[in-house]
């Protein structure tokens, strides 16, 4: 695929998650999240807090119209906050998992894995959004992390886009590709997210070294990290990313897009 098809794909992450995608003449935001920093109380036994080290460089209005909200999960501040939320009501629709659709209701549709939806596109094409397999930590973690969902933006005549969501489980990622590969570009949730006291510190996101395993299962021409940053219970960051794919010997599929 060369560079200058999928230069037809404009990414931009605007820090933690929250990545605006234009596709097909239709634009896309991944997990809007537009608080400052501060502390958000956890859905968990003891006093547990996700913590957010920096502000938005954005808010909602700064991003212009949305066709379509890409919403990994609904439970976690730091996927959805409360700027995020309000946020909702103001784009036509909002994928996001089966269980998260029944809790906000609304504009709000839940896509199972592999389920299919369909967009009209301004020309008078179509998008079709797929979503995908995704496990927030390890095995059986799904009681206390919930459901999360990945998505795949595929359109006949444009490279694919996989946003992967909150995933750390590269089996789901081998699932994806054989379904999908060669995927153009892959919007990885990286940061190796870890907590202590959840699942003896077991990843909850994909770490830089399994993000790099990713992108070479995917095929992925391009890769935009997202999710790596403004936020304290991720371990690595850009450096960490750099120097991962950079072993891989896939540095120059790297596109931070900020």
């Amino acid at each position: 695929m060369s560079s200058a098809i999928s230069e037809k794909i404009p990414v931009r992450v605007y820090g933690g998650p929250t990545t605006l995608i234009e596709y097909g003449g239709l634009r896309f935001v991944t997990d809007p999240t537009f608080d400052p920093p501060g502390e958000y109380p956890m859905p968990l036994p003891g006093d547990h807090k996700l913590v957010k080290t920096e502000p938005a460089p954005v808010t909602a209005a700064d991003l212009g119209p949305v066709d379509a909200i890409l919403l990994s999960h609904d439970e976690h501040d730091d996927n959805l906050d409360d700027a995020g939320r309000a946020f909702l009501a103001e784009v036509p629709v909002v994928f996001t998992t089966v269980s998260g659709a029944g809790r906000l209701g609304g504009n709000a549709r839940g896509l199972a894995f592999w389920q299919t939806a369909e967009l009209k596109r301004p020309d008078g094409g179509t998008v079709t959004v797929t979503g995908l397999p995704a496990r927030h930590g390890p095995e059986g973690c799904e009681p206390i992390t919930g459901d999360v969902v990945g998505f795949m933006l595929t359109s006949d005549d444009l490279p694919s886009v996989y946003l992967s969501g909150d995933n750390a489980n590269l089996e789901h990622v081998k699932e994806i590709a054989e379904k999908f590969a060669p995927v153009d570009t892959a919007v990885l949730f990286l940061g190796g997210a870890r907590m202590d006291f959840a699942f003896d510190n077991a990843l909850l996101t994909l770490d830089s070294a399994l993000g790099a395993e990713a992108a070479k299962l995917l095929g992925a021409r391009r890769v935009v990290p997202a999710h790596y940053d403004s936020w304290a219970h991720f371990k690595e960051g850009r450096k960490e990313i750099e120097a991962a794919f950079t072993e891989a010997g896939l540095a120059d599929r790297l596109d931070f897009a900020r």
